[in-house]
């Protein structure tokens, strides 16, 4: 097994990804097989931050057009992105966290289906869509998720083209949105000794090690965080371990170095 200290950035990282094409390769999952994914979620062995994730990979792996994912939670009124599949997602996000409006608080706030089909002509929210064009994001898609009275959440699913979710893709992201609802919702019915804020903020601590070790990869090795991103998570796919646990041992490995 492979000790903290041995997994420098360069032992992660393999071939450099194409710099033409930062979206990480996926192997496009029936929306059916997604589905019973979320119903077979063992609630004895799951937290909050496995399934948030997982919800993150199956929409994007699911759901044709999209590049990128997150998962918004919003609690006592406080947003954050506790899960997201690349760094756009992140971004665009916390972009709306720092403003207060956006596609993603609203659909969270009133359980409501909010499409950008062109960032371009968007009126509704003109800074989002101005700051979502200029990286590369030109169309998306946020769907309320109910989790429980006190907590509300949204899938957020971005794509490079306009246009890119038509009437299925939105019908399929809200019928994926239903059975993430209640995977999210049976997760935390099940946990007797740990409260939904205590995994909230476990979830948002598993994501602040990944963007150290993130840093620590684009400092190293001159990549941008998208690309350091994706380091990460090919390592993680290979290794059949957590995305965290390759992230903290980056930040051990440094540390042990210096």
């Amino acid at each position: 097994m492979t000790e903290p200290s041995d997994l420098s950035s360069d032992a992660v990282a393999g071939p450099a990804p194409d710099k033409g094409n930062l979206r990480l390769a996926r192997t496009p999952i029936e929306p059916l097989e997604a589905f019973a994914e979320l119903g077979r979620i063992n609630l004895s062995d799951a937290s909050l931050d496995h399934v948030l994730n997982r919800v993150a990979e199956l929409a994007k792996a699911v759901i044709p057009g999209t590049t990128a994912v997150s998962v918004t939670l919003v609690t006592e009124g406080v947003a954050g992105t506790a899960a997201y599949t690349g760094e756009p997602a992140i971004q665009l996000d916390e972009a709306q966290y720092e403003s207060g409006y956006g596609p993603c608080l609203d659909a969270a706030a009133h359980q409501a289906v909010h499409v950008i089909a062109d960032m371009g002509v968007e009126t509704r929210w003109p800074e989002f869509a101005e700051a979502a064009a200029g990286s590369g994001v030109h169309s998306s898609l946020s769907i309320g998720i109910p989790i429980r009275k006190s907590v509300t959440g949204a899938i957020n699913i971005y794509g490079t083209e306009p246009d890119a979710f038509d009437s299925d893709a939105v019908a399929l992201g809200q019928t994926f949105a239903g059975y993430a609802a209640v995977a999210l919702a049976n997760v935390h019915l099940y946990s007797a000794t740990q409260s939904l804020a205590e995994q909230m903020a476990a979830a948002m601590e598993s994501r602040a090690v990944i963007e150290q070790a993130k840093g620590l990869l684009v400092g190293q090795q001159g990549v941008s965080p998208d690309e350091a991103f994706a380091i990460l998570s090919r390592a993680s796919q290979q290794s059949n371990r957590k995305l965290r646990d390759i992230a903290q041992a980056i930040i051990d490995g440094a540390q042990d170095r210096s």
